[in-house]
Parts: C-alpha cells; sequence; structure tokens
C-alpha cells in the first residue's frame, strides 16, 4: 500500500510512534525516524530495517527550531519527498498545578505544542503536493479536563486547532492534516509514567467501554488509514482511538492512575 511512499516520524523510537512506524515499514515505505538519543534512533532503525526496504534516523530535539529543520531536510535528501509526517514527539507527568513550576509547564508545551510547530513548519517545504498527509499525535486531555494534567490538557488542545488552522491553510496545496488522539495504550511509557498503581490497570480497563486496554497496533492502523487514499476527502479530524475511553471513562480512571 505504502511503497516507494516516504514517511518520517518525529519521535518515532519508542511507543506509540515506533508502533506507527513499524506499521508503515511493514507496509512497504521508507521510514525515516528522530528523537534526541542516538542509541533510540540506531535501534529504531535496525528493527525498521529487518521489517521494511529503507529507513533512516536523525538527531534533533524538537524544542530546537535548527535542529528540526536540518534534520527533515537530510531525512528528505536521503529518502525523497515527504509522503506521511507524524509529529510525535511528547513528555507528560503528574502534577497538580499549584506545585508545578513554570519551567515544568512550559517543558511540556515546548515539547508537545511547540514541537509540534516546528516539525511541520520545518516539513512543509519537503511534502509532496499534492497528496500529502500530515497526522499529529495529540491527546485525550485535549477536551477531557484531567487533574494533575494542566500543561498537558494546555499542549494537547493546542495541537487540535493546529490541526484544525493547518487543514485550512494547507488544504489548497492538497495537504491533508489531522490529530490521532491515543487512549489508554497498554505498554507505553507514557501509560507507565501515568499508573502510578499498576495493580489498578484491570480497573482501568472497565473504564473503556469496549472493555480493555489499546494496543500499539491499534494506533498504527488507524494513522495507516488516515494516510491512505481511502481517507482522501478527510481532513482537520480529531480522532479518538480509546475504544470510546473519552466519552465518560477518561475522568473516572484518573483516579484510578493516581492510586486514589
Amino acid at each position: 500500500m505504502f511503497e516507494n511512499k516516504h514517511v518520517l516520524i518525529a519521535g518515532g523510537t519508542s511507543g506509540i510512534n515506533l508502533g506507527i512506524a513499524k506499521g508503515f515499514a511493514a507496509a512497504g515505505a521508507k521510514v525515516s525516524v528522530f528523537s534526541r538519543k542516538q542509541d533510540k534512533v540506531d535501534a529504531a532503525v535496525a528493527a525498521l530495517s529487518e521489517l521494511g526496504p529503507q529507513a533512516h534516523g536523525g538527531i534533533a530535539d524538537v524544542r530546537e527550531p535548527e535542529q528540526v529543520k536540518a534534520t527533515i531536510a537530510a531525512a528528505a535528501a536521503a529518502q525523497g519527498p515527504i509522503d506521511v509526517l507524524v509529529s510525535g514527539a511528547a513528555g507528560n507527568f503528574l502534577a497538580p498545578a499549584v506545585t508545578m513550576s513554570p519551567n515544568a509547564f512550559g517543558s511540556v508545551v515546548g515539547i508537545d505544542l511547540n514541537g509540534t510547530f516546528h516539525v511541520l513548519r520545518f516539513a512543509f517545504e519537503h511534502l509532496t503536493k499534492p497528496g500529502a498527509s500530515i497526522i499529529n499525535i495529540s491527546a485525550p486531555q485535549a477536551w477531557v479536563p484531567m487533574v494533575a494534567q494542566a500543561h498537558v490538557c494546555a499542549a494537547k488542545a493546542g495541537i487540535d486547532m493546529l490541526t484544525k488552522t493547518l487543514a485550512m491553510e494547507w488544504g489548497p496545496a492538497g495537504v491533508r492534516v489531522n490529530s490521532l488522539v491515543p487512549g489508554p495504550i497498554e505498554g507505553t511509557e507514557g501509560m507507565d509514567r501515568l499508573l502510578v498503581d499498576k495493580s489498578r490497570k484491570a480497573a482501568l480497563a472497565k473504564t473503556v467501554p469496549l472493555g480493555r486496554l489499546g494496543q500499539v497496533e491499534d494506533c498504527a492502523d488507524v494513522a495507516m488509514f488516515l494516510a491512505s487514499d481511502a481517507a482522501r476527502y478527510v481532513s482537520g479530524v480529531v480522532l479518538p482511538v480509546d475504544g470510546g475511553w473519552s466519552l465518560g471513562g477518561a475522568t473516572i480512571a484518573m483516579g484510578h492512575m493516581m492510586g486514589g
């Protein structure tokens, strides 16, 4: 399905993002990933090379615009114009607002929101036009207020509005922009950080209408749908991949995550 297509994934060296990268690689895409740590990039490239025809890795901190610009340009030079762009770098931790430092708040906004802008802004000139698909990785905190998550709620809400705005601005160039919103996905760093009491995992699963935690592959399949011709008329959409969790279970679940 994605043979000879170039898929670039920011933050694509772990968790959901790496799962998405593996999905595209297995579907025949040329996959490029980048993140801050060389060892993670090397491991991801090795894993992707076993699945697909060509993998490329780079180093950049999404908070640093010039690093992002140079790394994206290098990926495009190595693999060709970008057909699919996934922006997934993120940071999170539990912290009530009254105890959170300005630096801590700014760090998450810097990675999630500013980083997403940097990736999209500097990838635009390298996108296949018309025909490119951009997928921002958001979170339910964008519209479900959660205690101890003020920083993430603010950053992710910004990402979803950025998604909608750029879908309008870049649509005339034939570029689609959507947000993919993972719910509680098992075996990810984000879940490990937020689920303080691991014995409560079963209780957390019960807050999901479909009755189970998500898998990385659930997100990868939806990302490939959004990037495919089957979604050629889909743009500006914020799409939850959460088994219905954000319909009501997300707020309840925070009590389980925090051990309350």
